[in-house]
């Protein structure tokens, strides 16, 4: 992990090894291949993330600060560790280990997600049919801009985790709404051209 945070996401082996102290051959009695190689790292760079995000999903608090707090744990992450983010995500010639280890991720945190929407639903009366691919719906929303957002960096972290925040809640309040157990969350104004903060 250290080599991906000191090379990038084109890390080689060698580099691998050299930043262990050791030579290939000892990593390789380690590891199968280069695939079991990334997905070990992938596995602990998601631990890492996990680790910003599971407890802003355990805390009890209002639906929008919930919302709020997952969605800075996501961005917090991946803004602490880019390399390691773009090693798992985006590392050319290793897209199969790194999908599955973001695979996983992304299941887990819709799993508590869904659970958690699906209480609020029950909570209000409501069906929590949806409440599923809403939390698939959501964790690949925020993913998306999450790496958009590390590559582009053209508004502060704070920004845009108010954007999605306040998209995300726009959706959920008038879900709640329905049901008469939410105001209505204001809209915000777009920001003026060139400033990429919210008002």
């Amino acid at each position: 992990m250290d080599a991906v945070r000191r090379h990038g996401p084109g890390v080689s082996v060698a580099d691998i090894a050299a930043e262990a102290g050791i030579t290939k051959p000892v990593l390789y009695r380690h590891f199968d291949d280069r695939a079991d190689l990334h997905r070990a790292v992938g596995h602990e760079a998601a631990a890492l993330l996990m680790a910003r995000i599971a407890p802003e999903l355990m805390k009890n608090r209002e639906p929008k600060e919930h919302i709020r707090g997952v969605v800075e744990g996501f961005l917090s992450g991946v803004e602490d560790e880019p390399q390691l983010w773009r090693f798992v995500v985006h590392n050319p010639g290793e897209h199969t280990p790194g999908a599955e280890v973001v695979d996983d991720v992304r299941q887990t945190i819709a799993s508590l997600l869904s659970s958690l929407i699906g209480e609020r639903l029950k909570d209000a009366g409501l069906d929590p049919g949806g409440a599923e691919v809403w939390a698939i719906g959501l964790v690949g929303m925020v993913q998306s801009a999450g790496d958009w957002w590390l590559e582009r960096q053209t508004m502060s972290r704070a920004a845009v985790t108010d954007y999605l925040t306040t998209l995300i809640w726009g959706g959920v309040a008038g879900v709640l709404d329905g049901a008469g157990t939410a105001p209505h969350a204001p809209l915000r104004l777009l920001p003026p051209t060139g400033t990429g903060e919210p008002t």
